[in-house]
């Protein structure tokens, strides 16, 4: 397959909404996650106390993002499940990923049945973005590919590996993540590489992450900042009783008491650094938490107070407006229980 000369395509419009449109697929290298393996009988009642997915009913074959916070709900790291026969795979930030192992191994008890391990030595993490990569995938595999919806895994033989295939790409847009025996990572990826894939840098990750809107860690994802305000709604559940940080979360969806959201910037220049301030008529209402330089123009993210207003906002950066947009990753919308919403 013959490689494309250009792997994104951006309009003029994509500062204000995302545009990105990719041409051919996308290959990131495994330095973007750190796994974590959970294993052993109680690893689902474990992970389903110790973030804020529920995790009871989740079966071998599917996938889902989860927040792993604080007792007081503050972010330590948004990570992809991966559940398995034997296994569930934490797909984390590799920054954290030793300080999520030391906190994860301190609230394992006595009469647990649980072990968590750093995987990083047996398995590797590629990134595929791309609408043709189900079509690139099935030129490395010898049998038809399975039917997934988004968020399900199955094995595939790549290259003569035991591939496991994630049918999400963490970012929201079309595309997969590959869990590879690391010993067979270079067979791997030369053959996805042959069949099309271009590879990628940190820098097209990072502008992807921005215009989707998806926070990082050390940037939207700290101890500043809860679930809630950083819109990530999907990664909860309100029903599934207690687990560590849920007080606060239900104590603010209940009260609707989000005093910040997470939204993206259309910047007009880089800020000189980060975080930079935003201003509304001269009074701090937010802050710039990223940002990065694409061809039409600059674009970011940053916590906005709610009370100052959201999309369609204009704000001050650096003396340099930056107009307030809304995200697709990005969810700012209470819970409503069921019950309620058909009493009104």
């Amino acid at each position: 397959m013959s490689q494309k000369p250009s792997a994104i395509a951006e309009d003029r419009t994509c500062c204000a909404q995302p545009c990105f449109v990719t041409e051919s697929v996308l290959l990131f290298e495994p330095s973007l996650w750190s796994v974590i393996q959970v294993s052993d009988r109680d690893r689902l009642t474990f992970l389903h106390n110790q973030s804020t997915q529920s995790f009871w009913q989740r079966q071998p074959g599917e996938a889902c993002e989860t927040v792993l916070v604080t007792a007081t709900a503050r972010i330590l790291d948004l990570a992809i499940a991966v559940i398995d026969v034997e296994a569930v795979w934490l797909l984390v930030s590799p920054s954290r990923q030793a300080d999520l192992l030391q906190r994860l191994d301190r609230y394992i008890f006595f009469s647990d049945q649980v072990t968590v391990a750093d995987a990083d030595s047996t398995l590797a993490v590629l990134t595929l973005i791309g609408d043709s990569t189900r079509s690139l995938l099935q030129t490395v595999v010898a049998d038809a590919l399975p039917e997934l919806t988004e968020n399900q895994h199955a094995a595939l033989a790549i290259a003569g590996q035991s591939v496991q295939w994630v049918n999400y790409s963490g970012l929201g847009l079309p595309g997969s993540l590959l869990l590879v025996p690391v010993s067979g990572l270079d067979a791997v990826q030369a053959a996805l590489q042959a069949a099309g894939a271009q590879l990628a840098t940190v820098e097209q990750w990072e502008r992807l992450r921005i215009q989707q809107g998806r926070p990082a860690v050390d940037r939207e994802l700290t101890e500043e900042y809860n679930p809630l305000e950083a819109g990530l709604w999907q990664t909860l559940s309100f029903d599934k009783g207690c687990y560590i940080g849920q007080e606060t979360i239900a104590r603010l969806n209940t009260y609707k008491g989000v005093k910040q959201r997470l939204y993206g910037l259309a910047l007009t220049t880089l800020p000189s650094q980060l975080p930079a301030p935003l201003l509304l008529e001269g009074e701090k209402v937010g802050v710039l938490t990223s940002a990065i330089a694409t061809a039409t123009g600059a674009i970011g993210l940053g916590y906005l107070r709610t009370k100052a207003g959201g999309a369609g906002l204009t704000v001050d950066c650096e003396g340099q407006p930056a107009m307030v947009v809304d995200r697709p990753y990005l969810r700012h919308t209470y819970f409503e229980p069921e019950s309620a919403s058909a009493a009104r």
